[in-house]
């Protein structure tokens, strides 16, 4: 009985903090909002707490009372931290949702976002893939597609970030560029340890981008054929076939600072490079190359790769394409990269 009168009161409560948003009180409204999120914190009564903060951030974004709302939806991730929410793709769904209707021009949402993002890192460490992949869409909705694929990046949704990058690069990038837009996308996803992803946006991008068109090398743009060849290479692990593939593809490389140092990252991680020491010259070349060097004597299955990196070592920046793809795909049917 108490339970049910309980009910009942916090039903009748609710119902006169809708109706005074609707009659345009809003500041009595929002007033009401935070007296109430005090009293139910205090009373640890979480669920209902939350479900009232959601439902009243919505109200006041129909009714474009900006400040109100973002204030209740900020309230209503720390309500999440303190309760230890964990449904997190529930919530995901809900909280990109109000997100949406903040307007972009509202200070407060980026502060909203931060919040939620480092509510969401507890079930990961970048904040939640599915929390990341809400925002990212609403974000491409609203064609703010810097801000979408950085989101993009830290979900696992390769074929939506695929068809974000392509239409990315077709409003805003250069005809040229086709390759880079791809190419930055992928190598992040490695270095966030994302192979898996990394390969699904690749594959998706170049079979649907209509400059490119192929699901396999050649392809017109050699940084393209690097990047298929890198995502092969990762399957073995072997530090031989990365070194080679980087020195082939240099010039590639090169048209990008970053990339040396995502390679460089993605070294460490998936073929056993070993950190720079900071008074190395060499950069990302020759730590791959020392590392390299100085594995040929204990790994017996070295010859066949020494003979491949021998021949290309001859070979001047000016290599074309198709000589540099043949080299490569010799040397991943050597090192069993099928």
């Amino acid at each position: 009985m108490a339970a049910t009168a309980q009910v009942r009161g916090i039903s009748r409560v609710l119902e006169k903090l809708e109706k005074s948003v609707k009659d345009g009180n809003f500041y009595e409204a929002h007033q009401m909002y935070r007296t109430l999120y005090f009293r139910y914190l205090g009373q640890k009564k979480y669920k209902e707490l939350k479900d009232m903060l959601y439902n009243g951030a919505l109200l006041f974004l129909e009714h474009d009372q900006q400040l109100s709302g973002a204030d209740l939806a900020i309230l209503l991730v720390d309500v999440l931290e303190k309760s230890e929410e964990n449904d997190y793709v529930t919530w995901a769904s809900k909280l990109s949702k109000v997100f949406g209707r903040l307007s972009s021009l509202t200070p407060e949402r980026d502060t909203f976002l931060a919040h939620a993002i480092r509510w969401s890192s507890k079930g990961s460490t970048h904040g939640h893939p599915v929390f990341h992949r809400s925002i990212a869409l609403v974000y491409w909705e609203e064609k703010n597609y810097a801000q979408a694929r950085h989101h993009f990046i830290y979900s696992q949704d390769g074929k939506s970030c695929a068809k974000l990058l392509i239409e990315f690069h077709m409003k805003q990038g250069f005809k040229g560029e086709a390759d880079l837009f791809i190419a930055q996308a992928v190598l992040q996803y490695l270095c966030l340890k994302n192979k898996n992803t990394a390969n699904q946006t690749f594959t998706s991008y170049t079979e649907q981008h209509p400059r490119i068109r192929r699901t396999s090398p050649p392809y017109l743009f050699p940084l393209l054929n690097f990047i298929w060849f890198l995502l092969k290479a990762i399957e073995s692990q072997k530090l031989q076939t990365f070194a080679v593939l980087c020195e082939q593809y240099e010039p590639s490389i090169k048209r990008d600072p970053c990339y040396i140092q995502y390679l460089d990252k993605i070294g460490q991680i998936f073929f056993g490079l070993q950190p720079p020491r900071q008074e190395r010259s060499g950069g990302l070349f020759g730590n791959i190359f020392e590392s390299f060097l100085g594995s040929l004597e204990d790994d017996s299955d070295d010859e066949p790769v020494h003979q491949q990196r021998s021949t290309a070592s001859h070979q001047t920046p000016s290599t074309s394409t198709s000589s540099r793809q043949s080299a490569t795909e010799r040397l991943v049917e050597n090192q069993d990269l099928d």
